[in-house]
């Protein structure tokens, strides 16, 4: 068996002062596409973690440009995630002499980017019409069985009426 090795280059940003929980939203978007529809992704992403995860691509792409010889367009995501980085811990003063706890959490992003080849494993942004169509193919699920629906007489019958004691008719009931 022939060993089949695939470039990949990868960029690292550390300790980046955003939550790691805000981070991954966007990173998901990202994750599978390639590097020009990545970029476009980033750049109408309004959340701010988009500018942060734009200068890690950015900085994966001049790796791969400057250090194997690739050309920036010709890649895509193969791999994208946020780490939790340390929780910087403050306070803040509060009234009768308290404090409350203030913290500024960190995250660590990486993103790795793999050439694009006609024969490899194709990016998600293009195997998402795929996907749709083996849900197309899919019979139609049954509709719900309902209960029947009572008659107002049937109603009538059921609903138990209020007996009239003498404080109720006293209170004008």
């Amino acid at each position: 068996m022939a060993d089949v090795v695939t470039q990949e280059v990868r960029a690292e940003a550390k300790w980046v002062r955003a939550s790691p929980r805000k981070a991954r939203l966007v990173v998901e978007h990202i994750r599978g596409r390639s590097v020009p529809e990545a970029r476009t992704v980033l750049a109408f992403t309004t959340r701010a973690a988009a500018r942060d995860v734009e200068k890690v691509l950015r900085s994966a792409i001049a790796n791969a440009e400057a250090n194997h010889g690739l050309v920036g367009d010709d890649l895509y995501v193969s791999a994208a995630y946020v780490d939790e980085g340390p929780t910087l811990k403050r306070w803040r003063a509060r009234a009768r002499g308290r404090a409350a706890r203030i913290r500024k959490p960190t995250c660590h992003i990486t993103v790795k980017l793999a050439p694009l080849a006609a024969d490899a494993k194709r990016p998600r942004a293009q195997a998402k019409p795929a996907a749709r169509e083996t849900q197309a193919e899919k019979p139609a699920r049954k509709p719900r069985a309902t209960k029947p629906k009572a008659t107002s007489a049937a109603k009538a019958k059921t609903t138990p009426r209020r007996k009239k004691t003498e404080k109720t008719e006293e209170a004008g009931g």
